[in-house]
């Protein structure tokens, strides 16, 4: 069984929600391993161990700790490594607050990402839809969830876009896309604040198939 490193937990993303959403996998065949301080625990060697890494985490240290976690001259593993990571064969999976980085927040991992994020409005009903034929859509249908309806500025020239969201109060928005880079993969998912999302068999569906093209 494949291993598949979880990146997790910050101030307004709290782990629980994603590691309970894991579960809702597990019948996958998938081992993920969670890491919430990612800036004390990720080395270059470490995080080459895996084929893929999924990111579920802002710019925050952790939920209890506001501090970036990016932190120049002390974290091992920052935007650089990321995209070395990337380029030899590793895939990087970004799901809703994977994609919170903004100009003044990491800029060079949102650039990494190929995305900037601008807002969101209140909770709302989202509608999530393919529009385009892609392994990551496989099988899903349009769907309708309860969600912070992520507004992201795509800012790679080589994204393939997959979905859109439209809600009433943010409009419509991208919502998924993938690109390469060097030997390895990154794809983009808005969907995923609150548990019920993650129930959802679409959105399950979704992450399986972003998961199996990630890996190859």
């Amino acid at each position: 069984m494949q291993k598949i490193l979880v990146l997790c937990d910050d101030l307004w993303h709290p782990a629980e929600v994603i590691e309970k959403g894991f579960e809702e996998l597990k019948e996958s065949g998938y081992i993920f391993e969670f890491v919430k301080d990612a800036k004390d625990i990720l080395t270059p060697e470490m995080i080459s161990e895996y084929p893929l890494i999924i990111n579920c985490k802002s710019y925050h240290l952790t939920h209890g700790n506001s501090a970036d976690w990016f932190d120049p001259g002390v974290t091992e593993v920052g935007p650089k490594e990321f995209e070395e990571y990337i380029r030899k064969g590793g895939s990087l999976l970004s799901i809703h607050a994977g994609n919170s980085f903004t100009e003044d927040h990491s800029p060079e991992f949102a650039q990494l990402l190929g995305n900037f994020f601008v807002k969101h409005p209140p909770r709302c009903e989202v509608m999530v839809r393919p529009i385009a034929d892609h392994p990551v859509t496989e099988g899903v249908e349009p769907f309708t969830v309860r969600d912070e309806h992520y507004e992201i500025r795509v800012i790679a020239e080589d994204a393939t876009m997959l979905l859109e969201s439209e809600s009433e109060s943010g409009g419509k928005q991208a919502a998924g896309y993938v690109r390469s880079l060097g030997d390895g993969k990154i794809c983009v998912l808005t969907p995923g604040h609150i548990l019920s999302v993650w129930k959802h068999p679409m959105f399950k569906k979704l992450v399986l198939n972003a998961i199996r093209w990630c890996l190859g």
